[in-house]
């Protein structure tokens, strides 16, 4: 599923980003498969044997493809034992980009990860992004159920940072 800026784009304003976030749910036995759908000459992909290691970790798990004509990269995100990702696979949802169609993560998996991202970073960007959802799809985020997941992750003041955010 799309998550990250391109994600918080969608639902919220437009900006710039040179990357793509994909969080993914792959086990071993998809890797050559994988790597095979990014043929060397077009792609930077890892090892198989780093994509192996990168999707058995239970957290964080992660790894880049790098397109080399235009040096587009996208990160990628095993999906791990990771809750919150386990949760917005299950309910990502399908978007319609020019007759392309793309599983894009839920609009409250975006605002919790970027606030988790704030809290480790103290990057204005996810302030910003947030911002931006809350200004553009308000009426779409399930308030209760984000709230309490900030709760959880205790993220209060983050997200009191975030909708108190003037750019």
């Amino acid at each position: 599923m799309i998550t990250g800026a391109v994600a918080s784009i969608i639902y919220g304003e437009p900006r710039l980003t040179n990357d793509i976030d994909l969080v993914i749910n792959m086990n071993s036995d998809d890797v050559d498969s994988f790597a095979g759908a990014f043929p060397i000459e077009n792609f930077y992909c890892p090892p198989q044997e780093v994509v192996r290691l990168e999707i058995a970790r239970s957290q964080r798990g992660h790894f880049n493809l790098i397109h080399h004509e235009t040096g587009f990269k996208a990160d990628i995100y095993a999906s791990g034992q990771d809750e919150l990702h386990h949760w917005g696979l299950k309910n990502r949802k399908p978007v319609d980009v020019e007759g392309e169609k793309f599983w894009l993560a839920p609009i409250e998996y975006v605002i919790l990860r970027k606030l988790e991202y704030y809290r480790e970073g103290e990057s204005e960007k996810h302030l910003r992004d947030i911002s931006g959802i809350l200004a553009f799809s308000s009426n779409d985020i399930e308030f209760k159920m984000l709230e309490a997941q900030i709760n959880k992750k205790t993220l209060q003041k983050e997200w009191k940072a975030a909708k108190n955010f003037k750019a």
